[in-house]
């Protein structure tokens, strides 16, 4: 996780701080930035995975900055603390702002470092799917484009019972293996060298 970046966004200075020194020894990376404005500009400058956020701040509340956050941002996951937590606020956070978590402050520092893991992972996670779609969406389109090339490659007959039905072998390849098994019978009889009467 040492490669991740986590974004603490406050307008007290000293809660930033706190925040920071409390997860001191999480393994990654973490910025602060006192409001939502000092926020984006940090947020444009370098990615940034995870943003927690304080609802009540000047100029622009956690949950507008959250949405900005959501539509510039999508794959950065959001958190919202709060000293306020009212149902509102809630509704607010999780429709704008998409928030993968709702916490209120004081908020235990083990249950902030824990709920900052899970989205790290939540994010690993939606980043690998991700790619993995993309794999299988360019394997689908070399599998399409090798059925209109060879067709029966990648279409096959079946009977009734579902079994793979084979058209029938050709008769130059019957001719070949015959050929091969000849090779190999010889091949056998060398080896074992001349018979009792030779």
């Amino acid at each position: 996780m040492s490669s991740y970046t986590v974004l603490l966004v406050d307008d007290e200075p000293n809660l930033l701080q706190g925040l920071r020194r409390a997860l001191r020894r999480e393994p990654y990376e973490i910025l602060v930035a006192e409001g939502a404005a000092a926020a984006l500009r940090l947020l444009e400058a370098r990615p940034v995975d995870v943003v927690v956020s304080d609802e009540m701040m000047p100029g622009m509340s956690g949950t507008e900055f959250l949405g900005r956050v959501r539509s510039q941002y999508p794959d950065t996951i959001r958190i919202i603390l709060t000293g306020h937590g009212t149902l509102k606020i809630a509704i607010r956070a999780i429709n704008d702002g998409e928030v993968y978590r709702f916490l209120t402050k004081p908020c235990d520092p083990v249950d902030l470092a824990l709920t900052i893991r899970q989205a790290l992972q939540r994010r690993a996670l939606l980043l690998e799917t991700r790619q993995l779609l993309r794999t299988v969406r360019r394997q689908s389109v070399v599998i399409d484009e090798l059925g209109r090339g060879a067709k029966g490659l990648t279409e096959v007959a079946r009977d009734q019972a579902g079994a793979i039905l084979l058209d029938e072998v050709p008769t130059d390849l019957d001719a070949l293996l015959n050929e091969v098994q000849a090779e190999i019978e010889a091949a056998e009889s060398r080896l074992r060298g001349p018979g009792p009467d030779g």
